[in-house]
């Protein structure tokens, strides 16, 4: 189980890998980084993805307390926005091979 350090780690770390996908937020917090962030490979969109899942899957665990109940559906709706993103593009497979 991922414990409440972890757990907010993983978010964090989601957001911004979130942040260079696109339709991605531009992380505009206090709390954010001071300095450019380094592209991140696609890989690393997998991997924030799992972790988000595992935070949302634990309702009755540590994350629920680290989140006030009255806020836990918006909060479970703001991940599950930032796994829309973090989706990798389906790949592109042409239909046809049209030769001209």
């Amino acid at each position: 189980m991922t414990s409440r350090p972890e757990g907010e780690e993983a978010v964090a770390a989601a957001a911004l890998i979130a942040a260079q996908c696109p339709g991605g937020d531009p992380i505009d917090t206090p709390y954010g980084p001071e300095e450019l962030m380094p592209a991140f490979t696609d890989d690393l969109r997998t991997l924030a993805d799992e972790a988000l899942a595992r935070v949302i899957s634990e309702e009755a665990g540590p994350a629920s307390n680290w989140v006030d109940p009255e806020d836990w559906k918006q909060w479970r709706a703001d991940l599950n926005r930032l796994r829309t993103v973090l989706a990798p593009p389906s790949p592109s497979i042409p239909l046809f091979d049209i030769e001209q």
